[in-house]
């Protein structure tokens, strides 16, 4: 008996047979993995706690300062270690500001800081408004 080649034209039967094991084997399409809620707020919180790195970037704090001292013109000048130390100083504040509302809000039985939360930070620490 000599061989064939089957060509263009496959048999009907093993046409049945593949379709239906490719059918049997194919593996569903995969979620995503996903954290439970607050999970990846509490990795991140823990990575900024252990850095030491400033997190204002430092170009639109200069910016920032330039614009609120009035400088438009080139009378007053900074030193970068005092625009550092500024920058340290406003970091530390609002850390220390947000730490005082994540505990307002924890007092209020809430796990969202409002901005009343805020408020009433800067109240009790006798910050103007």
């Amino acid at each position: 008996m000599a061989r064939t080649k089957e060509g263009k034209e496959m048999s009907k039967k093993s046409i049945a047979k593949t379709s239906g094991k490719k059918m049997k084997h194919q593996k569903k399409e995969r979620k995503p993995h996903r954290f439970r809620p607050g999970t990846v707020a509490l990795k991140e919180i823990r990575k900024y706690q252990e850095s030491s790195r400033l997190l204002i970037r430092k170009i639109p704090f200069q910016r920032l300062i330039r614009e609120l001292a009035g400088v438009n013109e080139k009378e007053m000048r900074f030193q970068s270690s005092a625009i550092f130390a500024l920058q340290e100083a406003t970091e530390a504040f609002i850390v220390n500001l947000l730490e005082d509302s994540v505990l307002c809000a924890h007092h209020a039985k809430r796990m969202t800081v409002m901005q009343r939360d805020i408020n009433l930070a800067r109240r009790i620490r006798g910050d103007e408004f």
